[in-house]
């Protein structure tokens, strides 16, 4: 049996499985699954798979790691990410506190995923983890799941009738109805906005056909030489003429795709009517299938290039230690032409809860207003999608007195610019361990 290579940044961690036997160097050690040669989990630690099933029936589940006698819990959640092995977790159980990594309802998968709904999984989490025992329960939210964890704490701490009735798309979903406890705290890591601010920023507006992944403007093509690209890694230069101009096509792509969605949805609601109307069931038969799969029938939305930020490339759009390389391949516009980007197929209802730049309700810099527990923001200073000034707007907006603000040098996925790699993610794990300490009962 041959041996896995070695990963040496974060680009082969992403990229680096499946390659030939000629292409792995023998008698490597691998990374372990933690994503790091040293974090390993700690002796006598039990890993308790759970399932849970939501108040609306949906089910979700995720491991529990504790050694006993703990506490508090850290939960760790992602829209559509596999939390249930974050590298934080081995810090935190060696410090005193147990961890559970969360597997919502949409696990690997973002296609139809409506953010209103993960409501329900992250409360069946808290109640859990009180049944438990636990009488402190942190929420840790690290990249998406930053948005997602202040979306669930602001509505939580809203008194009915004041939550959301409806999903992004116009859908009922009472979250009045539902049970929501709130948590105890927040730690913020690299978190993004939102996803649908991700799109605001990153979808490609040279793009002029949404049906054809090499259509382009060349005028609004951020990876043409004529408008400032340079070749990576020499930095590119855009004028302020031609950003804003970027900016204002970005916007426009977004609404139009939002156009679409939303004439996807009413069409098959227009149809739905039709079926209850009384004299549908003496209609020909032909003619009801017609109206049938007209209220049935869904679009499928495909977004192509979607990691199109100047940013990636012009250093100079809020400065930072970050480096010129795109978030899953070091080439920018090979990660922005190439397959999945941040978002590649959606439902039309998905799509305006989850990615949409209006349409989503989940905005980190709003719902971390009504957050009142104690906060602790951890930005990354080489993390090349999530930009300090982020992160600070996330410290300054934060509801409660008891926040603290903390930049360590790390890519967005914690991975330090120089070796160890995984020095940056120990870094992480020791300054949340030092401020649960301060804060939240331990193990002792």
């Amino acid at each position: 049996m041959s041996e896995l290579p070695v990963f040496k940044d974060r680009h082969t961690i992403f990229h680096g499985f499946g390659r030939s036997a000629a292409e792995t160097a023998p008698g490597v050690t691998p990374y372990t699954w933690w994503g790091s040669e040293s974090l390993r989990m700690p002796e006598g630690v039990e890993e308790k798979v759970v399932r849970l099933q939501a108040q609306d029936g949906a089910h979700s589940g995720g491991i529990l790691y504790r050694k006993g006698g703990e506490k508090t819990v850290v939960v760790f959640n992602h829209p559509r990410g596999d939390f249930a092995n974050h590298y934080l977790i081995p810090s935190l159980v060696a410090g005193g506190y147990a961890a559970f990594g969360g597997q919502t309802r949409y696990l690997g998968n973002d296609i139809n995923l409506v953010h209103e709904y993960l409501c329900a999984d992250l409360a069946q989490q808290i109640r859990y983890l009180r049944s438990e025992g636990y009488e402190k329960i942190v929420f840790c939210g690290n990249s998406g799941g930053g948005p997602l964890s202040t979306f669930y704490q602001a509505q939580a701490v809203t008194p009915p009738p004041g939550r959301l009735t409806h999903t992004a798309a116009g859908d009922p979903y009472d979250l009045n109805v539902l049970d929501l406890p709130p948590f105890d705290g927040l730690i913020l890591v690299a978190a993004a906005v939102s996803e649908g601010w991700l799109s605001v920023e990153y979808l490609d507006p040279s793009l002029t056909d949404e049906s054809d992944p090499l259509s382009y403007d060349p005028s609004l093509d951020m990876f043409n030489p004529d408008n400032g690209y340079r070749k990576v890694p020499e930095a590119s230069s855009y004028t302020k003429e031609f950003f804003d101009r970027y900016r204002a096509e970005q916007t426009a792509r977004w609404e139009w795709i939002d156009a679409i969605a939303r004439a996807d949805i009413a069409r098959r609601r227009r149809y739905a009517a039709k079926m209850k109307e009384p004299g549908y069931a003496d209609l020909p038969l032909a003619e009801q299938n017609y109206i049938l799969r007209m209220a049935t029938a869904q679009r499928t939305l495909t977004i192509y290039r979607s990691m199109a930020n100047p940013s990636l490339t012009d250093l100079s759009i809020n400065p930072s230690a970050r480096k010129i390389t795109g978030l899953m391949h070091p080439d920018p516009q090979t990660a922005n032409w190439g397959f999945p980007g941040y978002v590649a197929v959606m439902t039309p209802e998905g799509w305006l809860s989850t990615w949409s730049g209006t349409s989503t309700r989940v905005n980190l810099y709003r719902d971390i207003r009504k957050v009142n527990e104690p906060v602790l923001v951890i930005g990354f200073d080489a993390d090349v999608c999530h930009l300090p000034h982020e992160s600070k707007g996330y410290y300054e907006n934060a509801a409660t007195k008891d926040k603290e603000l903390v930049f360590i040098n790390a890519d967005h996925f914690g991975f330090s610019p120089q070796e160890p790699l995984d020095a940056a993610q120990h870094e992480t794990g020791d300054v949340i361990v030092k401020w649960l300490s301060q804060r939240f009962p331990s193990r002792g």
